[in-house]
């Protein structure tokens, strides 16, 4: 009970924060994206814009340091004899995302937020770039310790029974961190093209600030087309890896019980959850999970109930993860991903005829695409970590003996609840003050670049 309690824990705490890390990832390249076509221009309303969608920034990362520190608590509280096993590997990319990568984004955050019309105008861009290339590094560092949990790379277990790093070249070229990193730098772009896109449209169909508003619908735009069309490429590659190295996970998501060779996957399916090897399907795509899986036209897949035989070899008990999340999840990312890029292809489209402005359908959609790439993110860590189960560590730690041993059921229930609740109010926080500052941000962003700073001299450099 106490196992399952502290799961649902970290679970709560890894997927809410989650909420936010791709959204200051994509934000914080657009900002810097949009200062500098002002640093280049000289336009004042790339000026405003920056300012505007930066103020959607500063409340998204607000919000989000929070979760992301009692994120980490968790481990010595929660999960210590899963730190003592693996300290000596996960400690080191956790302690240089805290001291190199957060130290990085903070820092020039704070300057960029209190710089302007005070830093010379070069100088106070780098450092947004600054704060776009801390996000990028923090979820680096992040997805190199949580790759090793999938694939365990460049260690050795001493003779105190825990795992030692002894190869950090190895953490860094680790093919599930390759693309796993990737893939979420590619998901958080996504986030933030459709969170711009959506304010932007929200603002077209008011027919206020239009042309304000273009710019930045075009600008999401430019950037969402490729980057959706790339994203399922390398989505398509890390689930050729995942089949390499934890074959299990990959059958469950196609719910696939038998060996076969070649292996169709199946567009919605009825039943095929644990008591149901023999599930309907609905629409089978012949060839297509062979494709997925082995990048071959006819490569075999090994099914569930195989290699629940060959996995006894750790002792016995059940390595079949929760085939029903598996499954839907995958498909959750998949169809909503080529519905966002039939989406963007349209926008495109629109561009191109000049007629984005007008088109109320699009702008209306465009809005209500936001909730899209939160479900997308959620389902794909419901897939990377409700797939490794039973194992913490891939092969060598199972999650049942991860836990603290000295942390109660009701101390877990206490403070399960207490995050929760208070989830739940700083999420409606960050709802009320973004949506408040979407609707009202432009005027205030004006009132911004108008005020003058007491006592500053006036900066050639402008």
């Amino acid at each position: 009970m106490a196992n399952d309690l502290a799961r649902w824990q970290f679970a709560t705490t890894t997927i809410y924060h989650f909420f936010f890390v791709p959204v200051t990832i994509g934000l914080a390249f657009l900002v810097a994206t949009l200062q500098t076509v002002w640093y280049r221009t000289g336009n004042p309303d790339h000026k405003r814009l920056t300012r505007f969608f930066g103020t959607l920034l500063l409340i998204n990362v607000a919000i989000g340091v929070v979760t992301g520190l009692v994120q980490e608590f968790q481990f010595g509280m929660n999960w210590s004899t899963y730190s003592r096993f693996v300290g000596g590997v996960f400690g080191a990319p956790l302690a240089m995302e805290g001291i190199l990568a957060f130290f990085l984004e903070s820092t020039f955050l704070g300057l960029w937020l209190f710089g302007w019309d005070r830093l010379p105008k070069l100088v106070h861009l780098g450092c947004i770039w600054a704060v776009s290339l801390g996000t990028m590094l923090s979820a680096m560092f992040i997805l190199m310790a949580n790759s090793w949990m999938q694939h365990p790379v460049g260690y050795k277990i001493n003779r105190q029974g825990q795992a030692v790093l002894t190869n950090m070249w190895a953490l860094i070229v680790n093919p599930t961190f390759v693309w796993g990193y990737a893939h979420v730098l590619l998901a958080g772009l996504v986030t933030g093209c459709l969170v711009m896109l959506a304010v932007s449209a929200w603002y077209l169909r008011k027919r206020d600030h239009v042309e304000l508003f273009h710019r930045t619908a075009k600008l999401s735009l430019i950037v969402l087309i490729p980057t959706i069309v790339i994203q399922l490429s390398v989505g398509n590659q890390l689930g050729v890896i995942e089949a390499r190295y934890q074959p299990m996970k990959i059958a469950a998501a196609e719910a696939q019980w038998t060996n076969c060779k070649p292996c169709s996957f199946s567009a919605f399916q009825i039943g095929g959850g644990h008591n149901d090897e023999t599930p309907t399907e609905i629409i089978p795509i012949p060839h297509l999970l062979s494709i997925l899986a082995t990048n071959t036209f006819n490569g075999a897949v090994t099914g569930l109930n195989q290699l629940q035989s060959e996995y006894q070899k750790y002792g016995p008990g059940n390595y079949v993860p929760d085939v029903f999340i598996q499954y839907w999840s995958i498909r959750v990312m998949a169809y909503l991903a080529s519905a966002i890029l039939l989406l963007a292809l349209w926008g495109g489209w629109l561009l191109h005829r000049n007629r984005l402005r007008d088109s109320r359908l699009f702008l209306f959609l465009c809005i209500c695409a936001v909730v899209t790439p939160f479900i997308m993110n959620t389902a794909g860590w419901l897939l990377t970590e409700s797939g490794r189960q039973p194992w913490i560590v891939q092969g060598l730690q199972k999650t049942i003996n991860a836990n603290s041993p000295s942390v109660s059921v009701t101390e877990i229930w206490i403070s399960l609840t207490v995050f929760v609740l208070s989830y739940i109010v700083l999420a409606w926080a960050d709802l009320v003050l973004m949506l408040r500052y979407s609707r009202r941000g432009m005027e205030h962003a004006d009132e911004e670049a108008a005020e003058p700073v007491p006592g500053a001299a006036p900066s050639l450099t402008y």
